[in-house]
């Protein structure tokens, strides 16, 4: 279970961004180029207003490339939803929480809480599909 406490522990978006060794100037690259579209807001409003985003990566993943960027537009537009990441080689005890079907240890995971830390919604691999 992620608590309050647990979830603030996590980097924002400008710690994470001054922490990554690898495929900095692509994650600006492709956070510049994300557009946030109408249909992306409304996923959020069917999520039941989410109020944090858990998101788990590694600055070295192709994957977590390809979605993180977009997400982290996409939230940013929406300044109710705090959005902290935790590098999932450095945080087991959160990744193991979010394990794709149970076994893998799968990124980039986006994990959507309610103002009380209820689970709304998650995305393994792949977010708001």
């Amino acid at each position: 279970m992620i608590t309050r406490e647990r979830f603030a522990q996590g980097l924002t978006l400008s710690q994470y961004l001054a922490q990554m060794r690898m495929n900095r100037d692509r994650f600006d690259r492709a956070f510049d180029a994300a557009a946030v579209r109408p249909e992306d807001a409304r996923v959020l409003e069917r999520l039941g207003r989410p109020t944090k985003l858990l998101v788990i990566t590694e600055d070295w993943c192709g994957t977590s490339l390809a979605y993180v960027p977009a997400v982290a537009k996409l939230v940013a537009s929406r300044p109710e939803i705090e959005m902290r990441i935790f590098l999932r080689d450095e945080n087991p005890d959160v990744m193991d929480q979010f394990l794709k079907r149970g076994l893998y240890r799968a990124i980039p995971v986006f994990a959507f809480f309610d103002e009380n830390m209820n689970e709304r919604a998650r995305f393994i691999e792949q977010p708001l599909a």
